[in-house]
């Protein structure tokens, strides 16, 4: 889908990330989409972001919007030309805007859902929960900045978590054409996280057992994003689609 660059801040981004088993994973992805390993797990989760001063990249700051919005996220790698790419898979997008909402899939990559966000921030404590208003999806997170990563977490370090996800920066979002997927990559001016220690985590997409097996999803780690000056450029949509029949 074919955008002008978008520039912007992003206010906070919270990634929360779950382990996956990577064979459940593999059942779940759709082609040509593949679990991204780390230590023989897959990894996928959610972000929070809220983005203020967003509008197309020559114009002034002033005229720009701000807006709460969350991803259903996994990360993954897939082929072109032989060569292995890698990105996330994004099934759902949730957004409190509705301009976002109205634009999103149509003028702007990625289908946009309505919900409402219920935010408490007091530096170092952060608390999200996002109810989409078509009651199909929840998510919550609650927790504080924290020097280090969970002694349980499968990296080594916080660079080695933050050198994964920053691999994740292009993102392709279904779209109301099965096989279609829209592509967006974000572009962080200066990429710095921090770890956040986490109270409580929720995805109602992550524990429905009729997907993910009981003991097939475990939390990782949450990473916190503050104050990044950004720009989403639009990538050509990647396209899966079975022949038709003869």
């Amino acid at each position: 889908m074919r955008i002008p660059v978008i520039r912007g801040i992003i206010d906070r981004r919270i990634l929360v990330n779950f382990r996956i088993d990577a064979d459940v994973l593999r059942t779940v992805l759709p082609a040509p989409f593949r679990p991204k390993l780390v230590n023989g797990v897959g990894m996928g989760g959610m972000c929070l972001i809220r983005v203020k001063d967003i509008r197309p990249r020559l114009l002034p700051a002033f005229v720009g919007v701000s807006s709460e919005n969350a991803a259903l996220r996994f990360s993954v790698e897939w082929d072109v030309a032989g060569q292995v790419r890698e990105g996330v898979y994004i099934p759902r997008r949730l957004t409190n805007s509705w301009l976002n909402a109205l634009v999103g899939g149509r003028f702007f990559p990625g289908v946009h859902e309505h919900a409402r966000f219920q935010v408490e921030e007091s530096d170092p404590d952060y608390c999200v929960i996002i109810d989409s208003d078509d009651g199909k999806t929840h998510l919550a997170v609650k927790g504080r900045v924290a020097a280090e990563l969970p002694a349980t977490s499968v990296f080594g370090s916080l660079e080695e978590a933050s050198n994964f996800f920053k691999g994740g920066s292009l993102g392709y979002s279904d779209t109301a054409s099965a096989g279609t997927y829209d592509g967006l990559e974000l572009r962080s001016f200066h990429w710095k996280v921090q770890p956040l220690a986490v109270e409580h985590a929720e995805s109602s997409i992550l524990s429905d057992r009729s997907v993910f097996p009981e003991g097939s999803v475990e939390f990782e780690c949450a990473l916190l994003m503050r104050q990044i000056e950004h720009e989403w450029h639009g990538r050509e949509s990647l396209c899966h689609c079975e022949p038709a029949a003869a």
